[in-house]
């Protein structure tokens, strides 16, 4: 039977589809997550022979993240099918909030042969965990086995801070990362460094086609290029890529992702003459391979797909793609309470019971990345019931609404949910209909932002609790 949704504060009800809850799970508290280099492998059952063993969720914790290698895994093959090149997997910002190294390791077990990070020190710790995993680093084309991982945000230094024994950029060198350049100034820093480290640094060329953010302008390319030239003549460097990034991918018929094929061809022509030849060529992110054949080029990057996310949902969703939400946010209610008709909820009194109403305490508030302009409006499901968080949301925690205490007669109303309940923020639709869950989009369309923040900035004292293919067992709710 289809749950249907009481209606608490008067919206109408709606109906979800999902997969249903994966098998089994690890926990890992940290922001920054492990993992061995067999994802599946690494995670333990938690399921015992009288039922399910909760030891995988830290003790203290209400809440948890619950990540779905499998479907992290079927996004990238389905991704990698569509672009029909080399994918990199983009697991900057500790994997969009699904844990790094577990992430990474996934991609490569689905085919991805590069990671990508932003920032140099988010690398660094990539490749410690990639280490520790036992993946090798590429000596010739890279494979899920031996991938490539590159860093495209550096810090700011000049040479000769560049060049000393505990240099970052050194380290990075140290590491095999590849790096990308689009400064004249960045350029002598990472010369710098690899003349004291005495090897060669592989370098991505970055060029601004038209986003206006990172990359070099066209008037500064012919300088950067010859000096690029006479860094590769002298052996600290090597000239392995030309990229760039698209600013309206998801806009595919706004005639912007043109433009920018443009502005790349000259840049490429340029680099060309300057006795440049990069073998890499990436320009398109998830949006670009998707609606972009043209600029799949060498080597597309797939971020937000990867996640079961799609880059442009008004556009096509993610389940109209074939994509499978990875991350399903849950927490057990901690109270429930009765409160008068009249009675004002959270900071300001923002809301108040229409009606003598039941309401519930969930744990977890903005400081878990649960966005303060959820407040009134965060879809929130419980069992068969789909509901939304009422007044302000709280540094640690939110009210939700449980509908009304009393009939049309007066006569009382049981609480539908009781303490230790299960509320789902978002995750993967039920396909049976029987359980209540929002999606990312529909909280990013409630917050007036989008579903990449909604993921990225979960906050890191969520347990990341992994299932997938290979765990074996059902994973215990809270």
């Amino acid at each position: 039977m289809a749950a249907h949704r009481r209606q608490p504060g008067g919206a109408d009800g709606r109906v979800r589809e999902q997969t249903g809850s994966p098998p089994a799970t690890q926990c890992d508290n940290r922001a920054v997550t492990t993992s061995t280099t067999d994802p599946a492998a690494t995670i333990s059952s938690t399921t015992t022979e009288t039922g399910p063993d909760r030891s995988a969720l830290p003790a203290a914790a209400t809440s948890r993240a619950v990540i779905d290698l499998e479907a992290v895994a079927h996004n990238g093959r389905l991704l990698a099918q569509t672009a029909g090149v080399p994918w990199m997997a983009v697991v900057k910002a500790d994997a969009y909030g699904h844990g790094l190294g577990p992430i990474a390791l996934t991609a490569l077990s689905a085919g991805a042969s590069w990671l990508g990070v932003a920032q140099l020190a988010e690398a660094l710790i990539l490749r410690a965990l990639l280490d520790e995993a036992g993946v090798a680093r590429p000596v010739e084309e890279p494979s899920g086995q031996a991938p490539r991982v590159l860093s495209w945000l550096l810090p700011v230094m000049d040479p000769a801070r560049a060049a000393c024994e505990d240099s970052p950029l050194r380290a990075a060198l140290k590491a095999d990362l590849d790096l990308s350049v689009s400064t004249l100034s960045q350029l002598e820093a990472l010369v710098a460094a690899a003349r004291a480290q005495a090897t060669t640094a592989r370098l991505h060329l970055k060029v601004d086609t038209g986003m206006s953010r990172g990359g070099a302008m066209a008037e500064d390319l012919p300088a950067l290029a010859a000096a690029l030239r006479r860094a590769v003549d002298e052996g600290a460097v090597d000239v392995v890529g030309l990229w760039s990034h698209l600013s309206r991918a998801d806009e595919p018929t706004s005639g912007s992702t043109e433009e920018h094929l443009v502005r790349y061809r000259q840049a490429e022509r340029i680099v060309r003459e300057a006795g440049l030849t990069p073998s890499i060529h990436h320009l398109a992110a998830t949006g670009g391979l998707l609606w972009h054949p043209e600029a799949r080029m060498d080597l597309v990057r797939a971020g937000i797909g990867l996640y079961g996310l799609s880059p442009a949902p008004s556009v096509t969703t993610g389940a109209e793609l074939g994509l499978r939400p990875a991350m399903r946010l849950e927490s057990e209610l901690v109270q429930v309470k009765r409160i008068d008709v009249g009675q004002a909820v959270s900071y300001g009194g923002t809301w108040s019971a229409p009606t003598d109403r039941w309401v519930g305490l969930v744990p977890l508030g903005y400081s878990d990345g649960v966005p303060r302009a959820a407040s009134s409006t965060g879809p929130v499901g419980i069992g068969g019931m789909m509901t939304a968080i009422v007044g302000r949301v709280c540094m640690d925690q939110v009210v939700i609404d449980l509908g009304p205490a009393q009939d049309e007669t007066g006569s009382s109303l049981p609480a539908p949910a009781q303490v230790g309940d299960t509320a789902v923020l978002w995750g993967a639709p039920d396909a049976l209909g029987q359980e209540a869950v929002p999606t990312v989009d529909e909280w990013a369309q409630a917050c007036g932002t989008i579903n990449y923040e909604i993921v990225t900035r979960l906050g890191a004292r969520i347990p990341r609790c992994y299932v997938g293919a290979g765990a074996g067992g059902d994973y215990a709710r809270p």
